[in-house]
């Protein structure tokens, strides 16, 4: 799915296919990022058995968090002088999560869903900073995408202590 520029020109010495290349690897960060927080906001809305209120309270923590984190990335897109995706079309199509459609799982198959994507991402997020330096020459992108990372690695291991 292309990335769509706007009709003006920025000029942060980054050049353009640079800055298309580094808006399309967030995009895609994007999508995945929107559907673990459509993942979370579902879980937090379905957990049941006698962990409820623990798990309602930390699901709705962690998809607060999520929500930043989507519209830091969509700001950087723009900051790229990109726009960023905002259809459920283009997050479906380019997400790298599985939304496991219809199913409510246990509330330890839920942490462990959610952990496992947190570290899908962290695992991508490795993939792209490299990408975003080596390939791009935006280490802006590169410490921003860090930064991410770091807080993904915090969520998944909130989520893994839950599981021990």
């Amino acid at each position: 799915m292309a990335t769509v520029k706007p009709s003006t020109t920025t000029n942060i010495g980054i050049n353009e296919k640079n800055r298309a290349g580094t808006a399309q690897l967030l995009n895609h960060l994007l999508s995945d990022e929107f559907v673990l927080y459509t993942k979370t906001r579902y879980y937090h809305w379905n957990v049941t058995g006698p962990r409820f209120h623990n798990l309602h309270l930390f699901f709705e923590t962690q998809y607060t968090e999520l929500a930043e984190i989507i519209d830091q990335v969509a700001e950087r897109v723009r900051q790229l002088g990109y726009f960023a995706f905002g259809t459920l079309e283009q997050f479906k199509k380019t997400t790298r999560l599985n939304e496991n459609y219809g199913e409510v799982p246990s509330d330890d198959d839920m942490i462990r869903n959610l952990m496992e994507d947190h570290e899908t991402i962290i695992r991508q997020l490795r993939t792209d900073l490299e990408k975003a330096d080596e390939n791009f020459h935006d280490t802006g992108t590169n410490d921003f995408l860090t930064s991410l990372m770091e807080q993904h690695e915090k969520m998944a291991w909130m989520l893994r202590a839950h599981l021990q």
